[in-house]
This record gives C-alpha cells, structure tokens and sequence, in this order.
C-alpha cells in the first residue's frame, strides 16, 4: 500500500513544478530592480551622484556610440534618395523657397533697379580709371580724378540745366495756349483734334490759378513734390552707390570669382573681364552718342531760332540715350516746338532730325557698338523690344550689353562644346 501511495504522489508534485516555471517570469522584474538598487548603492559608496545629469550623458553617450570624433554618437542611415518623405520633404521646401525669393524681389525691387544702375555706371567708369592707371596713377588717384569728374560733371549739369529748363519751361507753359490757337487756324488736323480734346481750353485752365486749384491741382502739385523728392533721392543713391563701386570695383569682381570652382575660375575670369569691358564701351559710347546729339540740336536750333533751346537740347540729349525710340521722341517735341515759330522752320527741324537720325543709326552708332560691344543691329533692336517690355526704359538701357554678353558667352561656351559632341 505505501508502494501505491508513493505512486500516486508523483502526480501531485507536478502542480508545484508548474507553478515554480509560472514564477520565473513574475521574479524577473524584482531582480532587475535588485540589480538597479545594487547599481545604486554601489554608486552611492562611490561618493557619485546616481541622479547626476552628466553621468546621465555619458551613458546615453556609450550608448549612442560617442567617441572624441563623433562626440553626439554615430549617425543614423540616411534617407533613400527614393524616399517618397525625402522627395516631398525637397519638393516642398523648393517650392517655399521660390515663393519667398519671388516675394522677396517684388520688395527690393526698385533697390535692386537702383543697384544694377549704378553698377552699371561703374562698369562704365572703370575703363577710364584703368587708362590713368595704366598711365602710371596709382589706382586711389585715378579713381578720385574720375569720380571728382564724374561729380562735377552731374552738379555743373544740374546747375546749368535745371534753371533755364524752369524758367523756358513756365515760359512754355505760358504761350503754349497761344501757339495752340496759331495751330488751331492754320491746321485743320489740329482744329479737329481741339474739337474733340479741348486742347486749348485745357491749355488756358492750366494758366489759371482758380481753374487749377478747382480742378484739383493741389492734390497734383503734391503728387509732383512727391515724385521730384523720390527722384532726387534715387539719383543721389545711384551716385553713392556708383562711387562705392567705383572705389571698391576690383574687390568686387574678386569676390564674385571666388564662388566659381577653382578649375573653372581662371576661364570664367577671362570671359567676365571682357563681359565688363564691354559693358563699360558701350555705356561711354552711349554717353558720347547723347552728347553728339544734345550738341548738334542745340547749334540747330540756335541757328534757326527756335525758343527753348537749352532745355530741348537737353530734352533731346536724354532721350537719345534710350534705344530705338529715345532719338524719335526727342525730335518729335523739337519739330512740334520748331512749327510754333514757323511752318518752313518747322520743315527745316524735320528735315535736320531726319538726316542725323541717318547719320547717326548707320555711321555713328555702328562704329560706336562695333569697337565695344560687337553687337549686329538685328540683335540689338531685339534685345532693346524684349528689355522694355520686361523692365520699361531701364530695361530698354541694359538690353544691348546684357545681349554683348550672352553672345560672347554663347561663342565662347556653348558652340564649342556643340562642335565637340
């Protein structure tokens, strides 16, 4: 019988093994917390504070794999080129980035129009100063001669300018309804354009004080004073800035080159000099060609007596700085003036802007643009169109040399790597 006891005691022990694997599991926190106490008792007896932030870094440092190279750990993998996370991530960061360039450039807009132009003008400026440095001036005196000239030359301008242009500018003003009633009797074209326009009553309202003041005229004087003060203040800018490039012009251009890869910067600097050299050709052959014609309109129309002279030689002078359609509306407000005195000198400042147009377009201008910028006449009317219809006379200005350009740049890069294909 004890036999058969013992036998069937093996069965009951079973539950008890089971119930010992069953509180393996449940004693393996209590010894990762033991482990934990002893870890800090024996930090304790250390004298370090388990709680200490920097042992705390230094930890999660091992941990991260920080070495004296690597002290916040060894990067991760990157990104699959392919990541749909990284592409979007890229895609709309560009478009950001796009959106506030564009936002940023409507802003600084005039600035920029402001800086281009006066870099502009010292492009222009420079090739004088590298004739006197050539000269043997040192190049801190030849660009204090050149900028005093240039300085000079603006303020005799103005002051020989802007006084007869007021007072035969009110003078003007004054006759004007009285030429306008000459124009009205003997041109019928003119009668009919003073039916329909009331040329001559708007003329004698703009004499008259309280037809002016009724129609207004405070609200314009006020809009004038506005627009004189912003372009004093832009042309006092552009020649602070022109001067500030002048002076540091070849700091500037060193600069610029050394954010080309240094295996391509010495061509790129071949073909930027001469880029610049042209610019500054035609902006001198350009000023030249304006004072030609502001000095033959000025012996014209001393000769022949038209009233106004100084201010329509000037008139013509600027204008004819504008390509293309410069030249023809400076003489198209000089014959209208000519006709006030009389029919055959009105035929006469016709017949003179005509044939110097002429002489001008086919003999002056193309030698002009032949010695600077190697330009053919096809491409400058195109690059002038495109440039005012983008960015108006300014752009008009910049289209010849910024075609110089890209020619030179398309001849000298683009067509021999084409040849080489």
């Amino acid at each position: 019988p004890r036999d058969d006891a013992a036998e069937h005691a093996v069965p009951a022990a079973a539950p008890r093994d089971d119930a010992a694997e069953h509180a393996v599991p449940a004693a393996a926190p209590a010894d990762g917390a033991a482990a934990r106490e002893r870890e800090l008792q024996l930090l304790s007896e250390l004298g370090v504070d388990p709680h200490d932030p920097e042992l705390d870094a230094a930890i999660r440092g091992l941990q991260a794999g920080a070495t004296e190279e690597l002290p916040f750990g060894r990067p991760g993998k990157p990104l699959s080129e392919r990541s749909p996370l990284r592409i979007g991530f890229h895609a709309a960061l560009g478009v950001l980035l796009a959106a506030a360039l564009a936002y940023t450039l409507v802003l600084v807009a005039e600035i920029l129009v402001l800086l281009v132009v006066a870099l502009f003008l010292a492009t222009g400026l420079d090739p004088a100063v590298e004739s006197l440095r050539r000269r043997g001036l040192p190049r801190s005196w030849a660009v204090t001669m050149v900028a005093a000239t240039f300085l000079l030359g603006v303020t005799g301008f103005f002051v020989t300018a802007v006084p007869p242009l007021v007072r035969q500018g009110n003078a003007l003003r004054e006759q004007a309804p009285s030429y306008a009633r000459e124009l009205r009797e003997t041109s019928d074209t003119f009668r009919q354009i003073d039916d329909r326009l009331d040329v001559v009553g708007r003329l004698d309202a703009l004499n008259s004080g309280d037809a002016l003041i009724d129609q207004g005229a405070y609200r314009g004087m006020l809009g004038f004073a506005r627009g004189l003060l912003s372009a004093v203040f832009a042309t006092l800018t552009v020649l602070v800035l022109t001067l500030y490039f002048l002076v540091s012009y070849p700091g500037v251009k060193r600069a610029a080159y050394q954010l080309v890869p240094r295996s391509r910067r010495a061509r790129v600097s071949l073909l930027a000099d001469e880029i610049l050299a042209r610019i500054g050709g035609y902006v001198l052959g350009n000023v030249a060609t304006s004072v030609v014609a502001g000095i033959a309109s000025l012996a014209f129309f001393g000769v022949t007596g038209v009233p106004y002279a100084a201010a329509l030689a000037i008139f013509v002078a600027l204008t004819d700085l504008i390509p293309l359609v410069g030249a023809t509306i400076g003489a198209i407000v000089s014959i209208a003036v000519a006709f006030t005195v009389s029919v055959p000198v009105g035929i006469a400042a016709i017949v003179f802007f005509v044939v110097y147009q002429q002489f001008e377009n086919f003999v002056l201008v193309p030698r002009v643009m032949e010695r600077t910028v190697d330009v053919s006449p096809a491409v400058t009317i195109t690059a002038a169109l495109i440039g005012a219809a983008l960015f108006g006379v300014v752009g008009a200005l910049l289209a010849v040399p910024v075609a110089a350009a890209v020619q030179l740049i398309g001849t000298e890069v683009w067509l021999p790597r084409q040849e080489n294909r």
